[in-house]
C-alpha cells in the first residue's frame, strides 16, 4: 500500500494501575504521523499523545462518565448537539466555579434544581 503523506509510525507502550484494585494494565498502540522526524522527534510524539489525552481527560471523559452521554439514546435531528452542547455548558461552569468533583456538583444539582440554577445566573 502507498501511503504518501506518512512520515513516521510509532508504537508507545502505557503501564497504568487501578488504584482500587492495584491492578497493573498494559496498553500497546500504534500512531501514524505526517509529522518528519526533524518536526517531531520522539519526545514532541510523546508530547502529543499526551496532549490528546489532557483533552480527552478534561472534557469527553466527564461528559461520557459523570453525564452518561455515550448511553444517551437521543439520535435524532440536532438533539444530540443540543445536548452535547449543554453538556459542555454545565462543565464550563462547574469549573469556573472551582469545582473539582463534576460528579458530586452533579448529583447535589439533581437534588436541587434552585443551586443548579444559582450557579448559571452568577
Amino acid at each position: 500500500m502507498n501511503f504518501p503523506h506518512v512520515a513516521q509510525v510509532w508504537t508507545l507502550r502505557r503501564h497504568s494501575t487501578n488504584v482500587r484494585s492495584g491492578k497493573i494494565r498494559t496498553e500497546i498502540v500504534h500512531g501514524i504521523t505526517s509529522l518528519t522526524p526533524e518536526r517531531a522527534d520522539p519526545e514532541r510524539l510523546l508530547s502529543l499523545a499526551r496532549g490528546h489525552w489532557e483533552i480527552e481527560n478534561k472534557g469527553h471523559w466527564i461528559r461520557d462518565t459523570t453525564f452518561g452521554e455515550d448511553l444517551s439514546t437521543v439520535r435524532k435531528g440536532n438533539a444530540p448537539q443540543v445536548l452535547a452542547t449543554l453538556r459542555n455548558l454545565a462543565v464550563i461552569l462547574l469549573r469556573g466555579r472551582g469545582v473539582q468533583n463534576m460528579a458530586r456538583a452533579r448529583r447535589e444539582a439533581a437534588s436541587s434544581p434552585w443551586r443548579a440554577l444559582a450557579i448559571a445566573g452568577r
